[in-house]
């Protein structure tokens, strides 16, 4: 079983030793650093990579949700907080989950495992579609595409290397893509659930480009988001 690197950032010595507890009774994690602040930890990131971030939210001096907004690449977080009204906050950067203090073992488990199973059913980096575009049949990595653009009649596929253009339909091209994956959040885009950054008011962010939640997908949308991050 692939081991799980991690890294705690929390300012307190007993929720800190609390986390150290946990995490050395969860056997496929492997913590590489225990920090005291968020300037400790991007210390950390500078030199070293990790899977998932333990992060409490109320820090002094920089606060665990700026820090994490800080970040060009970030990896998974869990936020820990001891204000359950810090927890909306999650959703805006698509955090794994957030853990309330004092939070038991059981709800610890719980979050990991909620990060476990959202690695797992990303798409694989084999699964793919095929598209025409330029008059060429492209085979198109479901893990590379960003988001897709709907114009009457055609698509634009943005993906990590290139766009294509494509003679389909929104609708048809939706049929083709995994509902657990891709979401429709406007009548004319679809995006990667995997590459969604964080949500900026009426619009979403992946790879710096801003994607607008249509009015009538956005209850949906966030309410879909929420049981997601709550399962």
């Amino acid at each position: 079983m692939k081991r799980i690197s991690c890294l705690v950032v929390e300012d307190e010595p007993a929720s800190q030793e609390i986390l150290r507890k946990y995490i050395n009774d969860f056997p496929q994690l492997e913590c590489r650093q225990y920090c005291s602040n968020a300037f400790e930890a991007a210390d950390v990131l500078r030199t070293d990579s990790v899977d998932l971030i333990f992060l409490d939210i109320n820090m002094p001096r920089l606060s665990g949700m700026q820090f994490y907004r800080s970040l060009v690449d970030p990896p998974a977080v869990i936020f820990t907080t001891a204000y359950a009204e810090h927890a909306a906050e999650g959703f805006d950067v698509n955090a794994v989950d957030y853990l309330v203090k004092p939070f038991p073992f059981d709800r610890f488990i719980k979050a990991v495992n909620k990060f476990i199973d959202l690695t797992e059913s990303k798409p694989g980096t084999d699964e793919y579609i095929l598209l025409m575009a330029d008059k060429k049949m492209h085979k198109v990595y479901l893990s590379s595409i960003l988001f897709a653009e709907g114009m009457s009649d055609y698509v634009k596929v943005h993906t990590e290397k290139m766009t294509l253009i494509v003679l389909m339909t929104l609708q048809k091209l939706q049929e083709q893509l995994p509902p657990t994956h891709f979401k429709r959040i406007h009548r004319s885009f679809i995006i990667s659930l995997g590459r969604l950054e964080y949500i900026d008011g009426n619009f979403v962010v992946i790879d710096k480009h801003q994607i607008p939640i249509g009015q009538t997908y956005r209850s949906e949308f966030l309410t879909f988001l929420q049981q997601r991050s709550r399962c």
